[in-house]
């Protein structure tokens, strides 16, 4: 078998072309920097399609989630305190020391920012039903750690998680939500949007996102107040005022009206992507059904997923050995079975991109001495720690949206052949 021609990606931008008209409208008319109509759109456009009143434009989603979880330790602080000074005067560090329950398996850049604020992270594991945070784990964390007063969950590759318990547990326990839609945009759970459970909630446009302007993010909320704090630290904590007047700590945060234009001639076709990949998705499900594996999974009656990313997840008995490093795997060939390493190894040996699963955040070297909840004893006969076994055994395919249904079938045929 013959390599491809080219390169099959993981998920690579798609472009359409509306993208250039809107970079070169800002190019005519002289607003390249971070103000100009690009970015005013897009905050109107997504938070009406995410369907929250205000959305702010920033430089990543990573820095949508530091404001949010910011602006939450804050709020936390004035409830708690009674002191309702303005935001950013005599309360920062408002998360010092104090624990957030954070969502197991993700990229860092969920957790960083809880620890940018001086909080202590403290793992949340997942479920099989939809690999996300598992609402009885979150419930044990509260009755362990009664004081904590806020939680920060991701959707997991576009899936939703649970959201009307995990919400629901939260209110329960007086907590606040700060919800990591980066993956998600376009998903929906009993037909709200993903985006609009958290108190707060962020969004990316990264390169790899379903729609992307190269980089930037979106902070989204209902709540006016908080918007224009957001926008205010984003650009510096300027004060209203003649000269450059500074009364708290800011950050250089806001997007690029240039990289808005990208993001304003991509939003348009969010629904198109979707359908991509959910065909992509769909196809791997019954291509691969014949072989000991199964395709992450979501809630058929309650969500809708943007199906970002398909992953896969070998069957327990199907596993062949297989043993990681901190940088380094190492597995063996057995017949009638394989190993996420060894289909990654045969999908980039023919010019595919896999990814292995995030790599659970209580198993990161920066993290292993924090705290993480499970359920405890075993789910469904399996093992308590989802996160740990769900990394183990699974792996994310070539879930590109140019990727041809031939191409795909290749793919298929290569996972079929690791399982010979």
């Amino acid at each position: 078998m013959e390599p491809f021609k080219e390169k099959i990606w993981l998920s690579s931008p798609t472009m359409h072309g509306d993208e250039l008209k809107y970079m070169q409208e800002a190019f005519n008319t002289n607003w390249m920097s971070t103000v100009g109509d690009n970015i005013n759109e897009i905050e109107e456009i997504v938070a009406e399609k995410v369907g929250v009143k205000y959305g702010v434009a920033l430089s990543s989603g990573t820095a949508s989630l530091h404001l949010a979880v910011k602006l939450a330790a804050e709020h936390l602080y004035q409830s708690s305190t009674g002191i309702h000074t303005p935001f950013g005067m005599g309360c920062g560090g408002a998360l010092l020391g104090k624990r957030v329950f954070c969502s197991d398996m993700t990229f860092d850049a969920t957790v960083n920012p809880v620890v940018y604020e001086g909080g202590e992270p403290v793992f949340i594991d997942s479920e099989y039903d939809t690999w996300n945070m598992n609402p009885e784990a979150l419930e044990k964390a509260f009755c362990l750690y009664p004081d904590v007063k806020l939680v920060v969950f991701v959707h997991l590759y576009g899936v939703p998680g649970k959201m009307m318990e995990l919400a629901k547990i939260c209110k329960k326990h007086g907590a606040l939500m700060v919800e990591d839609a980066a993956e998600s945009l376009g998903a929906s759970y009993q037909g709200i949007q993903t985006g609009s459970f958290g108190d707060f909630s962020a969004v990316s446009f990264n390169g790899n996102k379903i729609i992307t302007g190269s980089s930037g993010g979106m902070f989204l909320t209902d709540n006016l107040a908080d918007a224009k704090q957001c926008r205010k630290w984003s650009t510096q904590s300027r004060e209203d005022a003649p000269w450059y007047q500074h009364e708290e700590i800011g950050y250089n945060y806001r997007m690029s009206n240039v990289i808005a234009g990208v993001v304003r001639g991509q939003v348009p076709y969010l629904k198109e992507h979707i359908m991509q990949k959910k065909k992509i998705y769909e196809q791997y499900k019954k291509g691969l059904s014949d072989l000991p594996v199964s395709i992450n999974p979501f809630d058929k009656e309650k969500s809708e997923p943007n199906y970002w990313m398909t992953a896969l997840l070998i069957d327990e008995d199907a596993m062949a050995t297989q043993v990681r490093g901190e940088r380094e795997v190492l597995w063996k060939t057995e017949a009638g079975k394989s190993t996420p390493a060894e289909i990654l190894e045969a999908i980039e040996h023919f010019q595919g991109e896999g990814r292995p699963i995030w790599k659970p955040m209580h198993m990161q070297p920066i993290y292993r001495n924090h705290g993480f909840i499970t359920v405890g004893g075993s789910d469904r006969g399996k093992k308590a720690d989802v996160s740990a076994d769900i990394f183990r055994r699974g792996l994310c395919l070539p879930s590109d949206n140019k990727m041809t249904a031939k191409e795909q079938e290749r793919i298929i045929d290569i996972i079929h052949r690791c399982f010979e």
